[in-house]
C-alpha cells in the first residue's frame, strides 16, 4: 500500500514535470495539498483544495490527488485536533477521545455535528494556528525531495 502511494505520488511529480510545472509550484501543491487535506472538518477538504489551487495558480488535480492520499491522515488526526482545541480554550468537560468521536460519528454523523459545534470550532482554530508552520515545514521538506525526483527523471532521458 505504501508503494503504491509512493509510485502514485512520484507519478504525480514526474506527470508535472513533463508538463513544465516548475519545482517551487510542486513543492507547494504537495505541501498546501497535505495541510488542508488534514483540516478537521470531514467533507470541507475538496472546496478548500479546489480554492487553493484557483487561488495559488497549483494543479487541480495533483491537490486533489494528495488530499485524496491524506484521507486517513485527516481521521487519525480528528480528535487530537478537537482534544487540543478543548484544551487550548480550557473545555476540559467537552473531552474527547479517538473511540468517543468515531462512536459519535458512525451512530449520528449530523447530530454529533450539532452537538460538537462549539469543539469543532475551537479544533479549526488549532488547526489554522499550526497550519502555517506545516506548510512551511512541507514545502521545505519537500523541495530537495522534488528536485531529487526530477533529477532521476533527467538522468533516465
Amino acid at each position: 500500500m505504501i508503494s503504491r502511494i509512493k509510485n502514485r505520488i512520484t507519478g504525480l511529480i514526474r506527470a508535472m514535470l513533463k508538463e513544465g510545472v516548475s519545482l517551487h509550484k510542486i513543492a507547494l501543491c504537495l505541501a498546501v495539498g497535505v495541510t488542508l487535506g488534514i483540516f478537521p472538518v470531514l467533507g470541507m477538504t475538496t472546496l478548500l483544495c479546489t480554492l487553493a489551487a484557483f487561488a495559488l495558480r497549483l494543479n487541480l488535480p495533483a491537490i486533489q490527488l494528495v488530499n485524496f492520499v491524506v484521507y486517513p491522515v485527516q481521521l487519525i488526526l480528528l480528535a487530537p485536533f478537537y482534544s487540543a482545541g478543548s484544551w487550548l480554550f480550557n473545555q476540559g468537560s467537552n473531552h474527547v477521545s479517538g473511540e468517543s468521536l468515531i462512536f459519535l460519528l458512525k451512530n449520528d454523523f449530523w447530530g454529533s455535528m450539532t452537538s460538537l459545534w462549539n469543539l469543532t470550532l475551537y479544533a479549526i482554530f488549532t488547526w489554522a494556528v499550526i497550519c502555517p508552520f506545516i506548510i512551511l515545514i512541507l514545502y521545505m521538506a519537500l523541495k530537495p525531495a522534488v528536485a531529487a525526483v526530477s533529477s532521476l527523471r533527467k538522468k533516465r532521458l
